[in-house]
């Protein structure tokens, strides 16, 4: 920093203003002198900040006069806010976009899939209480998903504002606290995908307590026809179920955001085939002679629609709407060829030298 020559007031360098004549030994050349090292000590009287590391670490704002705002040190955001190009933290007030929505539909799902998948597992044929859990179960998850959305912000109702997600890494920002001395962590992490990370666990601990609270009742006073041994099964398994969710949330939640749509596709193609194979389903008459098997189908085709709207995000609705057309193909190719694909007659005509 310049250092002021005698006889020049330190107001004068504040204020930019051209410091008074002093005349000594040196004459004019002398005043000349100052003058020039009153113009280069002006840029140090300005108060530059240090710039703000990493890659999420951000400066909140303490408080606003007007236009001019006042900021913290450079550090983690609080919560419910993320940091902008200038690295300032800022709230967030955007409203979840379709893709969001699409996103934690898929999450909310994957318990209530998994209830209805062990409720039929471990419920046997002779049990007539499958339908009234399963209807439990969709009650459990609905009031969960209810309360959920109560109790963010803003509390009280059904809408919530959230930060836009904008790549990966902002799932993940714990991997990205920087040291700017190697030695020195600075600790910047926060949830800049505000709420679509934390909402799900949220959403999960109320599905666990609602079941724990409605389940065991139920079916201790109506599942007559399992032994005592076999009518809580179908509970444990949540209990093993809820946490592999949790740590599937907190490890793979970005991944999942970016894929899910792929996996929908793929699952529901894999477990309808399989599903058709196990019950002998070779033709449409095979899938009315029984109605569970349509209610499978049916509810198959729903997961193949969720997914191509996941996919597309119906931006564009004359174009996309056409692709819920090709959600019965699978189905229909499967019934088409089941026939050529039979075991059986493979090794009929492989027996025949065909």
């Amino acid at each position: 920093m310049a250092v002021p020559s005698p006889g020049v007031p330190l107001a004068a360098l504040r204020s930019g203003e051209p410091s008074p004549v002093v005349r000594g030994p040196g004459g004019s050349g002398g005043v000349r002198q100052r003058r020039r090292n009153v113009v280069r000590a002006l840029p140090a009287a300005v108060d530059i900040q240090p710039a703000c590391l990493g890659l999420y670490c951000g400066r909140t704002v303490l408080s606003v006069n007007g236009s001019l705002e006042t900021y913290g040190d450079c550090g983690v955001c609080p919560r419910g806010q993320r940091t902008d190009d200038n690295k300032i933290c800022r709230e967030c007030i955007e409203s979840p976009d379709r893709y969001d929505w699409l996103y934690l539909g898929f999450m909310a799902m994957l318990p209530l899939v998994l209830h209805w998948f062990f409720i039929e597992w471990y419920s046997g044929k002779k049990s007539s209480s499958a339908l009234f859990q399963h209807v439990t179960a969709l009650f459990e998850c609905s009031v969960a998903a209810i309360i959920t959305l109560l109790v963010s912000d803003p509390v009280g109702s059904l809408y919530i504002r959230s930060c836009k997600v904008k790549k990966l890494s902002d799932w993940y920002t714990m991997l990205y606290n920087p040291s700017p001395d190697y030695i020195t962590t600075v600790h910047c992490t926060h949830e800049a995908v505000y709420p679509l990370y934390t909402i799900v666990f949220i959403y999960y601990a109320f599905c666990l307590v609602l079941m724990m609270l409605l389940r065991p009742l139920l079916v201790k006073k109506i599942a007559c026809g399992l032994g005592k041994s076999d009518r809580f099964k179908s509970i444990y398994a949540a209990l093993y179920f809820f946490p592999i969710l949790t740590v599937l949330q907190a490890v793979g939640g970005g991944l999942l955001y970016y894929a899910f749509p792929y996996i929908i596709l793929v699952l529901s193609l894999v477990t309808l085939a399989v599903y058709m194979s196990a019950s002998e389903v070779e033709s449409f008459k095979d899938l009315l002679v029984r109605k569970k098997r349509l209610v499978v189908l049916f509810s198959h085709w729903l997961l193949h629609a969720y997914g191509i709207i996941s996919i597309s995000k119906l931006d564009k609705l004359e174009q996309d709407l056409p692709l819920l057309a090709l959600v019965p193909a699978p189905a229909l190719f499967y019934l088409l060829t089941a026939k050529y694909t039979e075991p059986s007659r493979i090794l009929s005509e492989g027996g025949n030298g065909h």
